[in-house]
């Protein structure tokens, strides 16, 4: 469950660009103004407190840890699942070190004063729609380790349904193994009457 969560919070931290990377990969044409929206988005990201971003790392390391102590019990299931869920958790981390936080720093000096219908820069065009690809990466990454703990809590369910009806069969059938059963040897036998024999003599 904790694994689920630390997922489920660093997954919607990655949704909330939605608001800037929607208006680059989804839209066509891309136009100048969704570009001059998204820089905005990401210019305001790059100059939070540093609060805000010890919040996010903070997010990233309960979701890392709770996937490793999952792991605590070595089960050959448990094995699978969070090894898959492991493997795209760490890409999910390295593209976000080696490509989004370089192209954040871009974004911490002042956005130049524009109008909506402005030329978008060229320089930053690039890094734009990098970063709204390395965020769809990165969020169908967790989204693919949110679907290996969900296959991995219903093969747990379905593990402990089959342990419990297992369990009833065993105690139905040593229930039936103690009842007493009717033994053909004890049943008394019933004897037939003996009838006198009669001899008769001629006169």
């Amino acid at each position: 469950m904790g694994v689920r969560a630390g997922v489920f919070a660093d997954t919607g931290a990655l949704f909330t660009h939605w608001i800037a990377d929607s208006l680059t990969l989804w839209k066509s044409p891309v136009t100048d103004e969704h570009l001059w929206t998204a820089a905005s988005y990401y210019s305001i990201l790059a100059k939070a407190p540093t609060a805000w971003l010890h919040f996010l790392r903070s997010l990233v390391l309960v979701g890392a840890i709770t996937i490793l102590w999952s792991l605590n019990d070595l089960r050959a299931g448990n094995i699978m699942f969070d090894g898959g869920s492991i493997f795209l958790f760490g890409t999910t981390i390295v593209v976000y070190l080696n490509s989004v936080m370089p192209s954040f720093s871009q974004f911490s000096a002042a956005i130049p004063p524009h109008l909506p219908a402005d030329i978008f820069p060229k320089v930053l065009r690039t890094t734009v729609l990098d970063l709204a690809s390395n965020h769809l990466i990165c969020s169908v990454a967790l989204t693919g380790v949110l679907a290996l703990q969900a296959g991995r809590y219903f093969a747990e369910k379905a593990d402990d349904d089959d342990e419990e009806e297992g369990y009833v069969l065993v105690d139905s059938e040593a229930e039936s193994s103690t009842k007493p059963t009717a033994s053909r040897a004890k049943t008394p036998e019933k004897e037939l009457p003996v009838k006198p024999l009669r001899l008769e003599t001629a006169n």
